[in-house]
């Protein structure tokens, strides 16, 4: 589960620019073309590209009062969709189920609450909305085979008009494991990219694994089973050395080419989030 920060005041360095190793058989090569900051508290969740180019951000100061009160007190990764934006929440680790709010281009905000499978765990990592927008891809923490797939909640006609009731549709089933994935964003109607909080070197030889998933299709209401390769380590550089980075949440802006994926650093460095952007060279 992503930790709650409540640190104050950090001094934080980074490399501007780096690259990331190139794939056999045509896999795109990431070139690091900069570094950014947000506040850790009110963005160090995660991220989502505008329209307008803008970013929204989100962390735990972001969450409603009125969500917070029926006791959603985690937000993760958000997503945005034909001006939609996509919010995951969980609550306490004894709950028995998750939501997904959904705030329209007006500001109206809808509700739909999932009530967990059987073996499905509480925690709600993020959501990616595949290219059409009809689709809903979520993911849980620790070690697991696979990634939700939900009914885009409102835009996706078999969900309710006005909040309610979200069941999984079916899951990308994972031809390896995956670890504490945070965030994930599709960067083709076949692909997307994840971002792993995993520091074992176990799965994966990198440390923090930016991972590609590859569909054999585009998501069309069946299952499928996605291929898993590690892209590069995300970054982990700081003036503050005690303590543990934290990979966070990743957007693609298909409009600019840009991907970007948050990472927090270690001790009291973690009040801001480092934000770095890649683009295919």
């Amino acid at each position: 589960m992503k930790r709650h920060l409540t640190v104050l005041g950090c001094l934080s360095g980074a490399v501007v620019l780096g690259t990331g190793p190139a794939l056999a058989g045509g896999d795109p090569h990431w070139v690091e073309t900069g570094t950014a900051y947000t506040d850790t508290l009110g963005g160090g969740q995660g991220l989502a590209g505008r329209a307008d180019g803008s970013l929204l951000y989100r962390g735990l100061t972001d969450i409603p009062l009125d969500l917070r009160v029926k006791g959603w007190n985690h937000v993760g990764d958000p997503d945005i969709a034909r001006g939609y934006v996509f919010d995951a929440y969980q609550g306490a680790d004894t709950a028995t189920s998750k939501m997904f709010a959904v705030t329209t281009p007006a500001g109206k905000r809808y509700e739909y609450v999932h009530t967990l499978n059987p073996g499905e765990k509480v925690n709600n990592s993020f959501a990616a909305l595949s290219p059409d927008a009809q689709w809903l891809v979520s993911g849980e923490w620790g070690d697991q085979n696979r990634l939700q797939v939900f009914p885009a909640p409102l835009l996706n006609p078999s969900t309710p008009s006005a909040g309610g009731a979200l069941k999984e549709a079916w899951q990308i089933t994972l031809d390896k494991p995956v670890r504490d994935i945070q965030g994930c964003d599709f960067v083709t109607d076949t692909r997307l990219v994840c971002a792993s909080n995993d520091a074992t070197g176990t799965l994966f030889p990198e440390i923090r694994p930016l991972l590609q998933v590859d569909l054999p299709h585009r998501l069309d209401g069946g299952p499928v089973t996605g291929e898993v390769r590690s892209l590069f380590a995300l970054p982990q550089r700081s003036v503050c050395t005690q303590g543990s980075f934290e990979a966070e949440g990743v957007d693609y802006d298909a409009s600019s080419g840009t991907l970007r994926a948050e990472v927090i650093p270690p001790g009291v460095c973690a009040v801001a989030t480092a934000v770095y952007s890649y683009r295919q060279a």
